[in-house]
């Protein structure tokens, strides 16, 4: 797997970026919202010839970005049953269900068969998001609270627990520390589990998390430990603002860095792609 296309902290000081509530600015002096820089950065994560499980929304832009510009070989594959569609700008599809994900596809199988995929290893990379994140990798995307009277009901699982178990994962999210706890209420997509080996000890051999994506910075697991560290700054976030928004102690890597911020070839694809900007925000 390759690291985030990364500059020293040089680009940082050529090109501070101001937050605000409207988006950020980059160095160029264009505006792009959280979303696009979220799709950018996830985007620069995959390969040439990989085939990645996407859901709608942020991981379907990244892996269609990725493809039009760096990845022409990248398959993508929806939980729908379809492999291998041609996304077109302005069509994007509103779910894995739709009729317009099976644009110029390869196949369309049962969503039965496509799982089955995953528990062969033919799956380079899941990506999703979810409501929480804990320290270890671990996804909530079931409910908030507790379980007997849970605050607020989300949609559930769907096929991310299968993806989760079988595969390497992405997950794109905003960073908050509401987010980003030391436990999530309740593991609907497994990570790391407790950390060290106990996702391999609890049967799951395969997968595991390689990247979270936020708005903040880019982030991995220790080798050991598999307890989440930030690995990249994106311009304009110190460390200290990182560490505020997130729920448990935050190690950096020795070789922290920044990374570059989205160029204007990627915002004008991925405005291409969402017109509308259903997605990516405004």
């Amino acid at each position: 797997m390759p690291e985030n296309r990364s500059a020293g902290r040089a680009n940082a000081a050529a090109g501070a970026t101001a937050r605000t509530g409207g988006g950020v600015t980059g160095p160029p002096g264009e505006r792009y919202t959280a979303a696009e820089l979220l799709a950018v950065m996830s985007s620069r994560l995959l390969q040439d010839g990989q085939v990645v499980f996407a859901g709608v929304g942020i991981p379907l832009l990244a892996a269609t970005l990725a493809q039009g510009l760096h990845c022409p070989g990248l398959t993508i594959l929806f939980e729908g049953g379809v492999i291998g569609p041609i996304i077109e700008p302005g069509k994007l599809p509103p779910s894995t269900n739709e009729q317009r994900c099976t644009i110029r596809a390869n196949m369309v199988l049962s969503s039965t068969d496509v799982l089955l995929l995953l528990q062969r290893g033919y799956i380079d990379i899941g990506f999703m998001g979810g409501a929480q994140i804990d320290q270890y990798g671990n996804l909530n995307s079931s409910f908030i609270g507790d379980p007997a009277r849970p605050k607020t009901r989300l949609p559930g699982t769907g096929g991310g627990n299968d993806i989760a178990s079988l595969a390497q994962m992405i997950v794109a999210m905003k960073h908050e520390k509401r987010r980003f706890v030391e436990r999530v209420d309740f593991i609907t997509s497994p990570g790391f589990l407790r950390g060290a080996n106990t996702r391999r000890d609890s049967g799951l051999a395969a997968g595991g998390m390689y990247r979270v994506v936020t708005d903040l910075g880019l982030f991995g697991f220790d080798e050991e430990t598999k307890r989440m560290k930030i690995l990249a700054l994106h311009p304009g976030v110190t460390l200290e603002q990182v560490r505020d928004n997130t729920g448990f102690e935050l190690a950096a890597d020795p070789a922290l860095e920044t990374t570059e911020p989205p160029g204007r070839e990627e915002i004008a694809a991925l405005r291409r792609l969402d017109p509308e900007r259903l997605y990516i925000g405004s």
